[in-house]
């Protein structure tokens, strides 16, 4: 049986899109894309989701808390489930919080860095980094993610030319679902489920 780790943050973890900032409701079981990829791929593969609303690649978050930093916990993740076959990193939309003015380029550079870091733990088969949907400012995120629409300008090719670097694999989660209309950050339910059935067609085919 494989084991496929999903890291990554709100849209990893279910996050419906809010009406108010700070206040989340999550999908049921089953309605998230892991779970979607899960059932996709059936069960001579385990599929477990690390999904933390607010998660950033390297940064701390001072105003949220949390231990939302990405690469600092890590090394924990991933050696409480090695061996792992396949990581599939989904990190980057939280970094264009306005709070911590990083470029696209910047973003590539730290998803780079966590494949590095990831590799050092030497207990991960294969990398895949799915480059986030964008972002859109509006509803009650739009001053959280202020400025982030210009911000995220050439974000794919940055985390392609980061995968081909590293040899991982990549998706543009763009390319195949879109966030709410509601709060430009999280997906809706038919999005996990559209998002999930193609993961678990490029999962299989990698794998």
């Amino acid at each position: 049986m494989s084991v496929i780790v999903c890291y990554g943050d709100s849209n990893t973890h279910g996050t419906m899109p809010m009406t108010e900032a700070g206040v989340s409701v999550r999908l049921p079981p089953g309605d998230r894309w892991p779970d979607v990829m899960a059932a996709g791929l059936g069960h001579m593969h385990e599929v477990i989701s690390e999904g933390l609303p607010g998660r950033t690649t390297v940064h701390d978050d001072h105003v949220e808390g949390g231990a939302r930093n990405g690469i600092a916990v890590l090394p924990a993740i991933l050696h409480s489930h090695k061996p792992i076959d396949l990581l599939i990193l989904m990190l980057g939309t939280n970094d264009l919080k306005n709070r911590f003015a990083v470029t696209a380029y910047e973003i590539g550079r730290a998803l780079e860095r966590m494949v590095l870091a990831t590799r050092a733990e030497d207990v991960v088969s294969d990398i895949l980094i799915v480059c986030p949907a964008p972002v859109r400012e509006l509803g009650c995120l739009s001053d959280v993610f202020a400025g982030a629409e210009a911000r995220q300008t050439g974000l794919p090719g940055f985390v392609q030319a980061v995968a081909e670097r590293q040899g991982c694999g990549f998706v543009a989660a763009g390319a195949h679902a879109h966030v709410s209309d509601q709060d430009g950050v999280h997906w809706e339910a038919d999005q996990h489920r559209l998002f999930g059935q193609v993961m678990a067609d490029i999962v299989r085919a990698r794998l």
